[in-house]
């Protein structure tokens, strides 16, 4: 290297800000943000700028590029990483953006009986030390047709704990054509495995006989599970045992039915015309000792999973000392408590599970409130964008009914001006990120998963990208 080149290199060393330099043009001496932290994250920006400066990556207006960077960082480190957004993708039970919406309303419900304590583990009549599930017994148990009813931290945790309470160091009868794998690359036989239990498959993928579970069972059967497959359909040259034939086995077997209901349905979604699904109480008529599914997805609550069933089934379980370690918080029995309570029949639910609110609203619903949408947004804009409000078709999302869609509509942009990849990067960073699609080389913001409450903000925000 040349004199004058290394010359010039000090020089880009000398012109990099110091750490007091940052807290004074950055503005933040009084900042209630740990000043640790913070001059951790100085230092290792700076330091990564020295080796851009070595590698000849940044070779001028040292200072302000600095500065912008170090600004930038500092943003993100303050600001918190969970934020609102507007789904737009048209699947209401979006694993990525948080399955379930929950109401706000009933959001504050919850929390307003927790604070500043709550009787989670304490019985006032009797003065003693309760139980955390005795909050939900006798709202639950109705709705599932259960008599006792358990709650963990998901689905996944149920399959585990139950699976484990009955079958360690056993087998578990399961068809092959149920051994699923959904998000995450959870499969049953791993979860099985994992469970302490044994697998023992029967039958073939796309059929499986009576036969197939009779001659499987020996003494070393711990449990029979059945697993819904909610997010996928075998369809053609198939053949598989009714549940009530499973159950029949099971009973005549004495040996525990557990049931992976997936998704959880619970109202008669035929009645508001959307795609017939088996609800949990279906599977307890035909003879399921117990049945678990995941609170986040058709049922419209938080993130856990439920086990519901035989009272002394359900007390094995509970004397697992996994489940200790599986259990849920106070928060999540107090917003299933509020979600359970949003049903006032298998056909009709209160309008605070905003889920199922979202889930069967038709077309002409959608449509309307696309019309409230595009009505507080400048006509200048709607026609310089072509924004266009289209019928659609979407997912449920999670899993849940995979081989059907549901109608839906949204607002689809076409314009010469910018390119849907720009449009959709636009609107993720506008200040409510919106999370639509590409479809056809157009951007479309689906308003299925839209809550009626979010007309004005949605149109502000397509106002605030466009100008």
């Amino acid at each position: 290297m040349t004199k004058k080149r290394i010359e010039a290199r000090r020089a880009l060393f000398k012109d990099l800000p110091s750490v007091d330099d940052l807290y004074h043009v950055l503005d933040i001496k009084n900042t209630s943000y740990p000043r640790n932290i913070i001059k951790s994250l100085f230092r290792q920006k700076l330091s990564d700028i020295r080796k851009d400066i070595e590698s000849e990556k940044l070779n001028n207006n040292i200072r302000q590029v600095s500065i912008d960077i170090i600004k930038t960082e500092f943003k993100k480190l303050t600001s918190f990483n969970l934020s609102n957004v507007i789904n737009g993708t048209g699947i209401v039970l979006h694993t990525g953006l948080g399955r379930a919406p929950i109401s706000k309303d009933l959001f504050i419900e919850s929390f307003n009986r927790l604070y500043p304590y709550s009787n989670l583990e304490f019985n006032i009549n009797s003065n003693k030390r309760g139980d955390r599930n005795d909050s939900i017994q006798n709202i639950i148990n109705p709705i599932l047709g259960s008599k006792r009813a358990l709650v963990v931290n998901n689905c996944a945790a149920a399959v585990l704990l139950s699976l484990n309470t009955f079958s360690e160091n056993k087998e578990v009868i399961v068809s092959r054509g149920q051994q699923v794998e959904i998000g995450g690359t959870f499969r049953i036989p791993e979860v099985i495995s994992k469970a302490g239990c044994i697998m023992r498959d029967v039958g073939a993928t796309n059929k499986t006989y009576t036969k197939d579970y009779l001659n499987a069972i020996s003494k070393e059967t711990g449990a029979i599970l059945y697993a819904h497959t909610s997010n996928y359909r075998v369809i053609g040259f198939t053949k598989e045992i009714d549940i009530d034939g499973i159950g029949k086995i099971a009973r005549k077997s004495k040996i525990p039915f557990i049931v992976d209901a997936g998704s959880g349905c619970v109202a008669l979604f035929k009645k508001f015309n959307m795609p017939e699904e088996k609800t949990v109480k279906d599977y307890f008529k035909k003879g399921a000792d117990i049945v678990m599914f995941s609170g986040d997805k058709l049922l419209g609550g938080p993130q856990c999973g439920i086990i519901a069933g035989k009272k002394k089934y359900i007390e094995m379980i509970k004397a697992n000392p996994l489940y200790r370690a599986l259990r849920v918080d106070k928060l999540t029995l107090s917003i299933l408590e509020s979600t359970l309570r949003t049903y006032i029949s298998e056909t009709e639910f209160d309008k605070m599970n905003l889920s199922l609110n979202l889930l069967t609203r038709n077309r002409v619903q959608i449509k309307h409130f696309g019309n409230l949408v595009l009505k507080n947004i400048p006509s200048k804009i709607v026609k310089e964008y072509n924004i266009e409000l289209i019928d659609t078709m979407v997912e449920a999302g999670s899993g849940a009914m995979p081989i059907n869609s549901l109608e839906s509509a949204g607002l689809r942009f076409n314009s010469n001006n910018i390119s849907p990849n720009s449009l959709s990067k636009k609107f993720r960073n506008a200040s409510t990120p919106v999370i639509g699609y590409i479809n056809d080389n157009k951007f479309i913001i689906d308003l299925k998963a839209v809550p009626l409450d979010f007309a004005d903000n949605l149109s502000n925000v397509i106002c605030e990208v466009m100008l």
